[in-house]
């Protein structure tokens, strides 16, 4: 493999991002996102929608843009890989709000601090992704057989989560966890939404640092999983990139309108893990069998619609 095909140019890079920081700075200093304040249903339905909505926009736009420029078949194409990677991704970091949920659970957060935590949150995942991205594309380009290393990895990951599916990790023994305890001071309580404070001349973090570190931490392990899986799409760095970061910038407003709905979801880690097995296998057969980009999003999607429709017709906790 001697390089990456991609279509994108300097400027679509330089305006993508400058979208996301503009995306951004609007909610710290316009929204109020850097404040106190509890979100509730409707405002997070709301952000959901307008965030998917974006993100088909940006898929018209994308299409609109190469159907002047490059013809029709790479419109079509770029356009429906943009937006089964943004499924891929979406779906995927579904699971990562369950674990949200389990955090703020454990730390008994209060909900209207939880806002600002997963604003930062964000904010150090576009990061780390934005990296991991960037190391995974140079891997792809200069050895093209770690694709199969990813297939094989997402297979087994996908069945961990199958045979794990109910089991709930102890947060308490977690090892990240017990290590910042042991050398960090750290405040008995929350003192509002500050990650640390001064006390008596001395420097304190308070359990919302803890919180950050998790949930940080959380979406590390799950990039693990969702960028391999999305090189099963495509390989193009801007739409790896795009679709990640419109899944990332979605996620906090989807947690805050399912998270007391999680329960009622439980069949979804299920279908999740299945998508995992199903994406790793068409890594791993792409040299005998292709399956079109049209094929992976009716299948993916279609899982994931099976799973949450099973949930809801099963209703209530998952089964003990």
């Amino acid at each position: 493999m001697t390089g990456i095909d991609s279509f994108a140019t300097a400027p679509m890079w330089a305006g993508f991002i400058a979208f996301v920081l503009a995306m951004l700075a609007l909610d710290l200093f316009v929204l109020g996102g850097n404040k106190a304040h509890r979100v509730s249903v409707k405002e997070a339905g709301c952000w959901v929608a307008a965030w998917v909505s974006m993100a088909l926009a940006f898929a018209g736009l994308l299409w609109w843009h190469l159907d002047g420029s490059a013809g029709r078949e790479l419109a079509d194409r770029k356009a429906l890989e943009f937006i089964t990677g943004y499924l891929i991704e979406q779906s995927l970091s579904v699971d990562n709000m369950f674990v949200f949920v389990m955090i703020f659970k454990y730390f008994a957060v209060p909900p209207e601090l939880q806002r600002r935590v997963l604003l930062y949150g964000v904010l150090g995942a576009i990061i780390m992704r934005a990296a991991m991205i960037l190391a995974g594309v140079w891997l792809v380009q200069q050895f093209a057989w770690i694709l199969y290393l990813f297939g094989a990895f997402l297979m087994a990951t996908g069945i961990k989560m199958l045979i794990f599916a109910e089991h709930q990790p102890d947060l308490a023994q977690n090892p990240l966890l017990r290590w910042l305890r042991r050398h960090m001071r750290i405040t008995p309580g929350f003192h509002g939404d500050k990650f640390s404070v001064r006390l008596d001349g001395v420097r304190w973090v308070t359990p919302m640092f803890l919180v950050l570190v998790m949930i940080e931490a959380s979406d590390l392990v799950f990039a693990v999983d969702s960028i391999p899986a999305i090189f099963a799409v495509t390989t193009d760095p801007f739409i790896v990139f795009t679709s990640n970061i419109f899944a990332i910038m979605g996620l906090r407003a989807l947690y805050f309108l399912l998270a007391d709905m999680s329960e009622r979801f439980h069949l979804l880690k299920y279908g999740l893990a299945l998508v995992l097995v199903f994406i790793g296998a068409k890594m791993l057969a792409a040299p005998w069998f292709h399956l079109t980009v049209q094929w992976s999003l009716a299948i993916v999607g279609a899982v994931i619609l099976a799973s949450v429709l099973l949930s809801l017709r099963r209703g209530g906790a998952a089964p003990r």
